[in-house]
């Protein structure tokens, strides 16, 4: 499969965003608590990833602080950010892992009663770089199926996060999804041709995420030391992106890190300042797919 190094080039096609706005703004909340590695959940070991605890190890039993880490993102930090969001009024999009939903209800509940979108971001929140294409196709399916039993409606947004080469292909395959969000590789939407062959001749909408406007660089050895320091990175990128016009900005969060309190209060200065300049479009991900289907719709399908 050759790569498309080329994309849009030199000139990137105008988003003409609603109301005129310079950017549009995407916040995600990542909801991962319950379903990370665990032997509790049948995995070999531990958890390693993303906590405060970085290059922590993967034990083969339970790792009880690890455990507890996470615990906190849905115990006290997704109602941290609950409430950040929901006074301001400003939407949100969930990558909501099927099974750490199941294991809080009222977590869910809260995301559909703010009419929050929430996408899906797998059955687990396990890496699937290795796991064999049949499991992992069968887990696309469960985690369809789940997320309609506890939401009420299929997910129109996919990112697994920690792909394999097979995701984006099976994601396609499924073929009930808006878009994929399983790409970094560019500031606005763009067709996917790659697997159209498995979509009735049709392209993907791929809407890029981002892993340097994450609060996951907070718990990363090249990341951010403290909340400040997260703050003006989402500052300047959101003006760059402002001068630039027609982008698209991509925040991501995860309850166990920006919720902690500190953190939560440099993301609350940041939400005023987008709110304040008066140039963003504030915006759920499936709001934004929508949006670039009707300016620019599916290559090949009928006017």
């Amino acid at each position: 499969m050759a790569r498309d190094l080329t994309g849009y080039g030199a000139t990137p096609p105008a988003a003409n965003w609603p109301g005129g706005a310079r950017v549009a703004v995407q916040f995600v909340i990542n909801y991962e608590e319950g379903a990370e590695n665990s032997v509790l959940n049948g995995d070999k070991g531990s958890e390693a990833f993303l906590s405060e605890m970085v290059g922590a190890a993967s034990h083969p039993d339970r790792a009880m602080a690890m455990e507890s880490l996470y615990e906190y993102g849905s115990r006290a930090g997704f109602w941290r950010l609950h409430r950040l969001f929901t006074a301001r009024g400003l939407p949100v999009t969930v990558f909501g892992v099927a099974k750490a939903m199941e294991m809080n209800p009222e977590a869910v509940a809260a995301m559909r009663a703010a009419d929050w979108e929430i996408a899906s971001h797998g059955l687990r929140w396990i890496d699937y770089q290795y796991v064999d294409e049949a499991v992992e196709r069968a887990h696309i399916a469960e985690a369809v199926a789940l997320h309609e039993k506890l939401t009420g409606s299929r997910p129109l947004g996919w990112y697994q996060g920690r792909t394999s080469p097979n995701t984006a292909r099976l994601v396609a395959e499924e073929g009930g999804f808006l878009y994929d969000a399983d790409s970094y590789a560019d500031d606005v939407p763009y067709w996917d041709k790659t697997h159209a062959h498995l979509r009735e001749g049709r392209a993907q909408l791929v809407v890029p995420y981002t892993l340097d406007v994450n609060d996951m660089k907070i718990v990363a050895l090249n990341g951010f030391t403290e909340g400040e320091q997260f703050f003006r990175h989402m500052r300047d990128t959101f003006d760059q992106l402002v001068e630039e016009g027609g982008r698209m900005m991509s925040v991501g969060l995860h309850a166990r890190i920006a919720g902690k309190p500190g953190r939560a209060r440099w993301l609350a200065r940041f939400l005023d300042h987008v709110t304040a300049s008066g140039e963003a479009w504030v915006a759920r991900r499936c709001d934004i797919a929508r949006h670039w289907i009707a300016q620019y719709p599916c290559p090949g399908d009928a006017a």
